[in-house]
């Protein structure tokens, strides 16, 4: 690979974190304008993704493989789910507690992949996992002596979980079929999942929040596009390092734009779990969130 060749990706792999660290901010500060439709918001991300991958794709994505294929189902509806709860979580949380929870998805799924994929079970993981998981301890106050965790905290765990379970997933989808199907499966069931929802659940919208609403989705596809582009000239180590930037983007834009305030404690559970999976990211080969939100 070309100097010039490595510099785009890593470029590309640098617009995706800021793509996915502006649709989280933005997704929260729809909150703030009192316009917090989860189910509408997903349901806006799917349509926009769909559009994308029609456009971009309509050569390689196959449309009729998303009713045959039984594992781009079982994708497309956890992967439909799992946007929703991050978001949700998101707006119950706090962008920086929530992603940071999520982030916990590189540890699972690790484990996952060493159980469902018969890949080793490596020490990087064993002592990555246990920084990341003291610090989830500390982040949502179980050893932090504060609140005990509440529901949403569970829920974050859950989504990451979710997480999880589709990157192991999409690693056995692609040795069958295209990345674009594969995100495509994702956008379709999640807008079964939430489309009747979200009309259930139908508010009037100010111009300003559409906007928002419209603004988050294209970044959640620009993101999604741009870190499938560089991986195809990137090690997975490599654009795994570089997605680690989102959470403390998240982090630092919710403190900034939102006064979200963390705890002594707090920082020190997400300064862990950042570097717990920043060091298993290195290590071990997992996929980044690649198409899993």
């Amino acid at each position: 690979m070309s100097a010039s060749a490595h510099r785009r990706a890593l470029a590309l792999m640098l617009l995706s974190a800021a793509s996915f660290t502006a649709n989280v901010l933005l997704v929260r500060a729809l909150d703030n304008l009192h316009f917090a439709n989860i189910w509408l918001v997903s349901c806006a991300r799917f349509l926009v993704g769909l559009g994308v991958v029609a456009v971009v794709y309509r050569r390689e994505w196959q449309p009729l493989h998303l009713v045959r294929n039984p594992r781009l189902i079982e994708r497309g509806l956890l992967g439909g789910i799992g946007v929703y709860l991050t978001y949700l979580c998101v707006v119950k949380l706090g962008a920086g507690r929530a992603t940071f929870i999520n982030n916990t998805y590189v540890i699972w799924g690790a484990l996952l992949a060493a159980w469902v994929l018969r890949e080793k079970l490596r020490p990087s993981l064993l002592v990555g996992g246990v920084g990341a998981l003291t610090g989830l301890a500390l982040l949502t106050n179980v050893l932090g002596g504060g609140n005990a965790p509440g529901p949403y905290d569970g829920l974050a765990v859950l989504s990451a979980l979710v997480s999880a379970w589709v990157v192991v997933t999409i690693r056995q989808l692609h040795a069958s079929e295209h990345s674009s199907t594969i995100f495509a499966a994702q956008c379709f069931y999640g807008l079964l999942i939430c489309g009747i929802p979200a009309l259930l659940q139908l508010q009037p919208i100010s111009g300003l929040g559409l906007a928002v609403t419209a603004i988050a989705s294209v970044t959640a596809a620009v993101g999604q596009l741009a870190m499938t582009r560089a991986f195809r000239d990137l090690s997975v180590a490599e654009g795994s390092l570089l997605q680690m930037l989102v959470p403390v983007g998240i982090a630092v834009g919710g403190v900034v734009f939102f006064h979200e305030r963390f705890t002594t404690h707090e920082l020190i559970g997400a300064a862990l779990i950042l570097g717990g999976t920043t060091f298993i990211a290195l290590r071990q080969p997992i996929r980044a969130n690649a198409e899993a939100e």
